[in-house]
C-alpha cells in the first residue's frame, strides 16, 4: 500500500501536506500562547511545538525556540524506550529530565500520541518553560547546585492522562513540589490543550489524505530537506576547520571555559568533533546529551537557506562526536539548568567561528550571550507571592553579509523567538516600574556591517524582593565574524541608597530593597567583515539613528 501511495503522491499533494504540517505547529503555538498563565509563556513566548514521528524523526517544527525543538526526537526515543507499544488514544505523557531528552529541568515536554487507521504514527509534542519547577530557588535557577536535585522537580518520562482521564495523583505530585502550584497548573493545561489541537489536527490531515499518502509524504519531505541541505554543503571545501568559544566562568573556582570545536567537511557530510572541549564543572553550566545535540543543530541550520525545512531531512547531514565527562556531555546527575542558554550559545558560537574559514558568506556575527535575572517578593496588589523574569532589555543579534545586526534581538539559541513583553503589562502585573528602556548606542561589534545594538533599561523594585543572576557574557562579547569587532558585553548593576553593586552573572540571592533600581546594559551582536568597508553612509545612519555613541 505504501509503494502504491508513493506513486500515485503528486508534487501538489505533497506540498499541500508539508504546508499543512507546518501549518499546524503554528496553530499550536498560537493555542499555547492564547492560553498559558505565566508571564514567562504568555508575554516572552517561551516554548515550542513539534511533530515527531514513531521513529523519532522531527517532521516539522514551528518557529519558536530552535533549542528545545533540536532535542525533541531525543526526547520521543525516551518516551518510546519507556513505554513501547503500551500507548493509547487519550493518553497524555510528560518529561523534563535532562538525561532523557529534555533540554533543563524548567523545560516540561508533554506529548500526546497520533493514530491513523488504528497504528500508531506520530507524536504532537509541546515543550515549554514553566516559570516554576521547585528546587532550592525561586525561578528554576539555581547558581548554587552542584547536582540536579537542587535544581528543582525531576520528571522522567510518565504518564499523565490515561485514556482521556488525568492522572491527577501524579499531577497533585508535580503541583506540590513547585511555589507556584496555580500558574504551574495553567501552563500545564494550556500544553495539553496544545497538543491535543495538534493531535486532532492531524487526525484530520490523516482523514483526508490517508495514512499511506500522508507517511509517504514525509518520507519525501525529509528526503527533499536532506537533499537540498547536502547541495549547499557540498559547495563548501573540504578540510577540518577549528572555533572555540568561551564561558565567563562556571559561578566558582574556574574562568574562561573553553568548548573546542572541530568542524570537517567531506563532500556533503559534516563531523562536528566537540571531544576537545573543557570538562564538566560541578556547577549549571553543563549541557546534558540531547541539549547539546539541539544545540549543533541549531548551528547547521543558521547556515542554510531560511526556505529548507529544518526537520530529520537536514540533520541527517551531521556526526556529532563527544567525550563523556566535558561540559557537553556529563556525567548523569549533574547540574544542567543553565545550558539551554550556556553552553548552547558558546557551542553554536564555536562551531559558526569555525566554518567562517569554509563559509564566510553563510556565517553571520556572534549573537549576544544570555543574562537573565528572576525576581520574587510579594505582590501588594492581590497579596500574592510573585516571580518576575527579565525578559526585556535584549541584547543585540548578530551582522551577516546581508547587512547590520537586529538590535534587541536576542540569543543565539532563541534568534528572536523570545519575545520580550509589553513594559504596560508588566508594569500591571508585577509591582515594577520601568523608567527606561531604550537602545544601547555602541554596543554593536563594528565591521563592515555593524552588530545589533543592546538595551539599557532602568527598572524600579516597588516591594522588598531578592533576585538571582543566571547567565553569561560579561566577560566575553558576541563574537564578531570575517574580520568583524566583538559586541559590548553586558553590565547590570543594582543601585540603592549603600552605593552601586555590579552584579555577576551567576549570583544567589541578591536582596533587594524597596525603592532600588535595577541598570541593565545588555550586550551588543558581533558585527560581520573589515570595519574598514563600512561605507560613509552606513556610518552616518548609525550617528543619526542613535547607534553609536
Amino acid at each position: 500500500m505504501l509503494v502504491e501511495a508513493i506513486k500515485q503522491l503528486d508534487p501538489i499533494s505533497r506540498a499541500v501536506i508539508q504546508h499543512r504540517l507546518s501549518a499546524i505547529v503554528e496553530e499550536m503555538g498560537e493555542a499555547m500562547l492564547r492560553t498559558a498563565f505565566s508571564q514567562i509563556l504568555n508575554a516572552s513566548r517561551d516554548f515550542s511545538m513539534g511533530i515527531v514521528d514513531r521513529d523519532c524523526r522531527l517532521v516539522a517544527q514551528a518557529d519558536h525556540i530552535p533549542v528545545h525543538v533540536g532535542a525533541l526526537p531525543w526526547a520521543v526515543r525516551a518516551l518510546e524506550a519507556r513505554f513501547g507499544d503500551d500507548v493509547n488514544p487519550g493518553d497524555v505523557f510528560v518529561l523534563n529530565d535532562p538525561y532523557a531528552g529534555g533540554s533543563h529541568l524548567p523545560d516540561v515536554t508533554v506529548f500526546a500520541p497520533v493514530f491513523a487507521e488504528g497504528e500508531r504514527r506520530l507524536w504532537a509534542v509541546v515543550r515549554a518553560h514553566m516559570g516554576e519547577i521547585g528546587g532550592a530557588s525561586h525561578g528554576g535557577y539555581n547558581p548554587s547546585a552542584t547536582e540536579i536535585w537542587q535544581e528543582g522537580l525531576r520528571i522522567p518520562p510518565m504518564r499523565l492522562a490515561e485514556r482521556g482521564r488525568m492522572r491527577e495523583d501524579v499531577l497533585e505530585m508535580m503541583l506540590m513540589n513547585v511555589r507556584l502550584p496555580r500558574e504551574v497548573r495553567g501552563d500545564l493545561d494550556a500544553m495539553i490543550g496544545a497538543a491535543h489541537l495538534g493531535e486532532r489536527s492531524l487526525d484530520t490531515l490523516y482523514d483526508e489524505f490517508g495514512r499511506a499518502t500522508v507517511d509517504a509524504a514525509i518520507d519525501e519531505i525529509l528526503d527533499g530537506a536532506e537533499a537540498r541541505a547536502r547541495s549547499i554543503v557540498a559547495e563548501w571545501p573540504d578540510g577540518t576547520y577549528h572555533g572555540t568559544a568561551y564561558l565567563d566562568d562556571d559561578g566558582r573556582e574556574r574562568r574562561d571555559l573553553a568548548i573546542r570545536a572541530a568542524v570537517t567537511i567531506r563532500g556533503s557530510d559534516i563531523t562536528v568533533d566537540l571531544t576537545g572541549t573543557d570538562d564538566e564543572t560541578n556547577s549549571f553550566v553543563n549541557s546534558a546529551f540531547a541539549n547539546t545535540q539541539a544545540a549543533v543543530a541549531m548551528a547547521l541550520a543558521y547556515l542554510i537557506d531560511a526556505d529548507i525545512p529544518k526537520n530529520d531531512g537536514v540533520f541527517r547531514l551531521l556526526d556529532v562526536r563527544l567525550r563523556r565527562g566535558s561540559l557537553v556531555h556529563p556525567h548523569e546527575n549533574m547540574p544542567v539548568t543553565l545550558s539551554t542558554s550556556h553552553p548552547s550559545n558558546e557551542i553554536v558560537e564555536a562551531i559558526i567561528r569555525a566554518l567562517q574559514h569554509a563559509c564566510p558568506e553563510r556565517c553571520m556575527g556572534g549573537w549576544s550571550r544570555r543574562f537573565r535575572m528572576s525576581i520574587t517578593g510579594q505582590n501588594p496588589r492581590n497579596g500574592r507571592k510573585f516571580i518576575w523574569h527579565l525578559f526585556h532589555a535584549r541584547p543585540g543579534g548578530g551582522a551577516s553579509p546581508q547587512g547590520d545586526g537586529w538590535p534587541g534581538a536576542g540569543e543565539w539559541h532563541s534568534v528572536g523567538g523570545i519575545k520580550f513583553g509589553s513594559v504596560e503589562v508588566s508594569e500591571a502585573r508585577f509591582p515594577l516600574v520601568f523608567e527606561r528602556h531604550e537602545f544601547r548606542p555602541g554596543s554593536g561589534g563594528d565591521g563592515q556591517y555593524r552588530g545589533g545594538v543592546g538595551c539599557d533599561l532602568d527598572l524600579r523594585v516597588e516591594v522588598p524582593a531578592y533576585a538571582h543572576t543566571a547567565g553569561e557574557g560579561i566577560r566575553h562579547g558576541s563574537a564578531g565574524i570575517a574580520g568583524g569587532l566583538d559586541g559590548a558585553p553586558h553590565d547590570y548593576r543594582l543601585v540603592t541608597d549603600a552605593g552601586v553593586q555590579h552584579l555577576a552573572t551567576k549570583q544567589f540571592g541578591i536582596e533587594i530593597a524597596s525603592g532600588s533600581l535595577l541598570e541593565i546594559h545588555s550586550a551588543g551582536g558581533g558585527g560581520w567583515g573589515d570595519p574598514a568597508n563600512r561605507t560613509p553612509e552606513a556610518r552616518a545612519r548609525d550617528t543619526a539613528e542613535g547607534f553609536t555613541e
